[in-house]
């Protein structure tokens, strides 16, 4: 089951490629399903699981008769909220240069907001990871990651937590998140955040909250993320069901 996790989002990611710019871009739909998995050397259930997949994100419609039918309308879209991407891919799907400005590894303990989100006792033990990415070396968003402490197995470094925060979760909790619930609501620069943004006290930015939970309903971590105005188009796809 892990093999098969990271060869389907590979395959996801050669598709979405040959559809934007790839042998696709200039078709309206994609081959049968026994060529397009023969040319990707896959079997026909990993294509078809690859598939329904795109098409619940809105990338493709497959249709009776008609075949598998390439939204561009959607797939031309530059950031999608409502599909979960790391930080300098998102940077980098807006034409520009990502980095990491910095991380920063702090012991702490849970406020009472933390606390209910996280579902453990104020006071707990966390671990705190605040990070800045760049794109084209200017401040593009900030997050603070926390982590109960107890989840965490084995001995790790800052170093372990430069990378995306799933790799830690991974790595060192045993934790694969399953879905997130975010709040998205207007935020204001106080005078830390004016700081890191280099922006004045006040300026608008976009806060968004999100609480990670594994596929058995349990909060594995909280996310605060801010992101400046000016460097994404966010957008959100909502299916009529």
């Amino acid at each position: 089951m892990s093999d098969q996790l990271p060869r389907s989002k590979t395959i996801r990611t050669q598709l979405l490629a040959a559809m934007r710019d790839g042998a696709y871009a200039n078709c309206d739909r994609l081959p049968r399903e026994s060529a397009l998995a023969e040319s990707m050397s896959i079997s026909r259930t990993q294509l078809r699981d690859v598939l329904a997949s795109l098409e619940r994100e809105g990338f493709i419609t497959r249709r009776h008769g008609v075949g598998t039918v390439i939204n561009r309308h959607v797939l031309d879209i530059q950031t999608r909220m409502d599909i979960e991407l790391e930080f300098l891919d998102m940077i980098r799907q807006s034409g520009r240069k990502p980095a990491v400005a910095f991380v920063r590894v702090e012991d702490d303990e849970a406020d009472a907001d933390v606390a209910r989100k996280l579902h453990i006792p104020a006071n707990a033990p966390v671990i705190r990871i605040s990070r800045l990415c760049t794109a084209d070396g200017k401040p593009a968003i900030y997050c603070e990651d926390i982590i109960e402490k107890a989840l965490v197995n084995g001995t790790y470094t800052a170093r372990d937590l430069k990378f995306p925060i799933f790799h830690f979760l991974g790595q060192f909790c045993d934790v694969t998140p399953y879905l997130d619930l975010t709040d998205v609501r207007p935020g204001l620069a106080d005078v830390a955040l004016s700081e890191i943004f280099g922006l004045p006290v006040g300026a608008p930015l976009l806060r968004m909250d999100e609480v990670d939970y594994d596929i058995d309903g349990k909060p594995v971590f909280f996310s605060r993320q801010y992101f400046t105005d000016g460097i994404f188009n966010l957008t959100v796809m909502r299916k009529k069901l």
